[in-house]
């Protein structure tokens, strides 16, 4: 039996309730009492009341993929700029490249997108980072280092923390987005799903990470509810401006507790692998993703809820929410019935 199939089979109707009633994040949210921005009031009348549509597939191949990827992709117009996490050298827990390599054939116009890294790594560098994607099989499509040639300031519209947000400068060169994103655990952020890929992913590796992490002379300086928020402030500028031409994809696979940047010293995986998740809603895909994940038995369960509860990771959800950027509502459409 494969490992997807062990899920009990009120899974889905479990998560369809979670999200409107006893979330994790909902919970979350009752206990936080922070007024919404301006923002945040403005788009409310244009979803309250409202569910966005999440699909799911437990089909984990370039099948499963291609057939969330159809349910999406109807506002994914022009040159597509299709970011994912590369992975550091020889990551054991990175999408598989076939599946990706099959994908893009339904993306004529699509590319890989990566931005260089703040950490002590080989990706720091373009150089470095060029050769990593080699030893990581990233060899089949160009991979387009957004921040190779400088960076970008983008407005980060009813931010808090940022007023702009700076990001590899290649992203204006695309009309439309496709966020594939590896969801796992995360050293920092507690978890990471479609918002961290963009939020992290898409800064540039100068200046942008460093405003996301950085306080005072402590390059790690921020953590908890404030990294949270300045992540989400980051991943605000990207979705501001690619809506409404941007989707977004979870594969909830190899779910270590650590990111896809911890390389070959990432925990080993406990967690059963689960399925694929796709919405143009990042607000619902990340929210069914952790209910998903928070419907697993104790044993597997146990390490990511530590991981994500420890480092404040509901956060993400819940100011999301507060800036506009979707709805946790949802309604589950499961793609194998």
């Amino acid at each position: 039996m494969k490992k997807t199939e062990m899920l009990w089979p009120c899974l889905l109707t479990a998560c369809v309730c979670l999200a409107a009633c006893s979330s994790p994040d909902a919970q979350t949210e009752s206990a936080q009492s922070a007024p919404q921005t301006q923002t945040a009031q403005a788009v409310a009348p244009q979803t309250e009341g409202k569910k966005a549509v999440v699909y799911f597939t437990r089909d984990l191949s370039a099948e499963g993929l291609k057939k969330v990827y159809a349910k999406i992709n109807g506002q994914l117009t022009g040159k597509v700029a299709v970011k994912l996490h590369t992975g550091e050298p020889h990551g054991p827990n990175i999408l598989p490249r076939e599946w990706v390599k099959e994908l893009l054939k339904e993306i004529p116009n699509g590319t890989i997108v990566e931005t260089n890294v703040l950490y002590d790594s080989p990706r720091q560098t373009t150089e470095g980072h060029r050769e990593t994607l080699k030893i990581n099989g990233w060899t089949f499509s160009p991979v387009d280092i957004m921040d190779e040639d400088g960076a970008v300031m983008l407005p980060v519209k009813g931010g808090k923390h940022f007023k702009e947000m700076s990001m590899g400068k290649n992203i204006l060169n695309y009309d439309s987005m496709l966020v594939l994103t590896h969801f796992k655990g995360h050293s920092m952020g507690g978890y990471g799903g479609s918002m961290k890929n963009i939020a992290i992913g898409c800064a540039d590796g100068k200046v942008g990470k460093a405003m996301i992490h950085s306080k005072g002379g402590n390059v790690w300086g921020y953590s908890g509810e404030r990294f949270q928020e300045n992540m989400v402030e980051s991943a605000k500028a990207t979705v501001d401006h690619f809506a409404p031409h941007i989707a977004y994809i979870n594969v909830l696979r190899n779910m270590s507790v650590d990111c896809d940047c911890a390389g070959t010293s990432a925990a080993p995986v406990k967690a059963r692998d689960v399925g694929i998740l796709a919405s143009t809603d990042l607000v619902a895909v990340d929210q069914a993703s952790i209910d998903m994940v928070y419907q697993l038995p104790e044993a597997e369960l146990h390490d990511l809820k530590e991981r994500i509860e420890s480092r404040k990771g509901l956060r993400q959800l819940s100011y999301m929410k507060e800036l506009g950027m979707g709805t946790g509502e949802y309604e589950l459409v499961d793609l194998d019935k």
